[in-house]
């Protein structure tokens, strides 16, 4: 090709991306007109295809699960799912889990439109036991299918965990996928694994998975119902994998009145999905962390829950933004009782009480890479912090280059001896710190401001 030719290709690329650009604003902006300027909807009725405006219906379709007088019978995932993929497949409605215990070896994947709704502290959802074995022959980026070392243990229908380390790079490989089909120890999964499993990067499998699990998918609730994750049967899992629940790219999800406990890993985890709603939820002793706003979600609302002896009680995750922690328990967590970090802006923090963590109350984390990627621009105000860390604990943490933040009427006490302990610690290089009306007693160092 000509330079020439290469230089033409080049502008009528340029030429169609900013068309295209240009042609995708005029149609939000033209959306965003339609809505404003259109006459309030009074009387809304059922339309096709119109998923804006509908009736608030008085009934809507109620399909139970229990284990026994239930529309669908059942004490496992297998039946909860049956359940929930009758109602989604007519569009929308509830599942009610019926009084029990279920025992579940695989995730309830969840669709759109739908609410679960359980019987409290009398609906227990218990995960089975985890085995865990290596692989033993190689499997390609294509194939649908892996060899384990050991299977016995593994039932087909069960939700599996492969770890494999990156090819000649850092970091590894995590695949969930479930077992469909086998011959002996050779098993075929229900999707083509997409990535390497090679045994030089000694691949294991183990059969671990998120309790509920969506993606893709709006316009969730689930509500009163019970996790018990049987963290000391079953190994950890990564929270950006999984938790009692795990969430991923899915919008305006609620739960509410759950209580989400010993599971080996988080409570709930949910990664760039928004306009999420945890409220009154109890998530204790987990391993990880109580709550997981993940990465890149938007405007999470989180209040009036109970996080107990969980590794962090809310973990900020990365360019978590526009959020509120508002009215939260937090209690006895075992590092930090809440952390925020990498680009998580403009959220508040209010109105919570953080007691007996055992590393320190809340971190302004100090990310390692990127320009300006701090913690900036949020608002910690009106919190009650107490007891943090151990004898060089410290309440409020701000550290790295952290900007912008706005510390006012929190109460932060120690009632042990005051040791190495600090109330509030501005790092060297933050910048523009705001401490307005703070009730800071019985630290060695009520403020400990390194600017200066």
């Amino acid at each position: 090709m000509s330079d020439k030719q290469l230089k033409c290709r080049q502008l009528n690329r340029r030429h169609f991306l900013s068309h295209s650009t240009s042609a995708v604003a005029a149609t939000l902006a033209t959306s965003a007109a339609i809505a404003s300027e259109s006459p309030p909807v009074t009387n809304p009725r059922a339309t096709s295809g119109d998923n804006r405006h509908e009736p608030d219906w008085s009934q809507q379709l109620t399909i139970t699960v229990g284990p026994g007088k239930a529309d669908i019978v059942g004490k496992n995932e297998k039946a909860i799912q049956a359940a929930v993929d009758y109602v989604a497949r007519l569009g929308s409605g509830s599942v009610k889990i019926l009084p029990g215990e279920y025992r579940l070896r695989n995730s309830v994947f969840l669709p759109s439109d739908i609410r679960i709704v359980g019987s409290g502290d009398d609906s227990v959802l218990v995960k089975e036991e985890s085995r865990s074995t290596k692989l033993v022959a190689d499997s390609d980026w294509y194939d649908q299918e892996i060899t384990l070392a050991d299977a016995k243990g593994f039932k087909l229908g069960d939700g599996i965990f492969l770890t494999v380390a990156k090819p000649g790079a850092g970091g590894m490989v995590n695949l969930k996928r479930t077992l469909v089909a086998k011959n002996g120890n050779r098993f075929k999964l229900d999707r083509p694994l997409r990535k390497n499993v090679w045994l030089t990067g000694e691949p294991a499998c183990r059969t671990s998975f998120p309790m509920f699990s969506g993606e893709n998918i709006e316009n969730v609730t689930i509500e009163n119902l019970t996790f018990d994750g049987n963290r000391t049967n079953n190994v950890n899992m990564n929270g950006n994998y999984g938790g009692c629940i795990w969430l991923q790219d899915s919008n305006r999800m609620t739960m509410r009145g759950l209580t989400l406990r010993d599971y080996n890993g988080d409570g709930i985890s949910w990664q760039i999905c928004h306009d999420v709603i945890v409220e009154n939820c109890h998530s204790i002793g987990n391993a990880d962390l109580g709550l997981h706003p993940g990465s890149g979600s938007q405007r999470p609302l989180i209040r009036n829950n109970h996080l107990e002896r969980n590794g962090i009680g809310i973990f900020w995750c990365w360019g978590v933004k526009y959020g509120l922690a508002e009215n939260n328990k937090i209690l006895g967590s075992t590092k930090h009782g809440m952390t925020i970090g990498h680009n998580d802006t403009d959220n508040i923090i209010r109105n919570n009480e953080i007691i007996n963590s055992a590393i320190g109350g809340i971190l302004f984390r100090n990310p390692t890479r990127g320009k300006d990627f701090w913690a900036n621009r949020n608002t910690v105000e009106q919190n009650r912090i107490v007891d943090s860390g151990d004898e060089n604990g410290i309440a409020i943490d701000i550290t790295g280059h952290t900007k912008d933040i706005k510390i006012t009427g929190n109460e932060i006490v120690e009632t042990r001896k005051s040791a190495g302990r600090t109330g509030i610690r501005i790092g060297p290089d933050t910048t523009n710190i705001h401490l307005t009306d703070n009730q800071v007693t019985g630290f060695m160092k009520p403020i400990d401001d390194q600017r200066v």
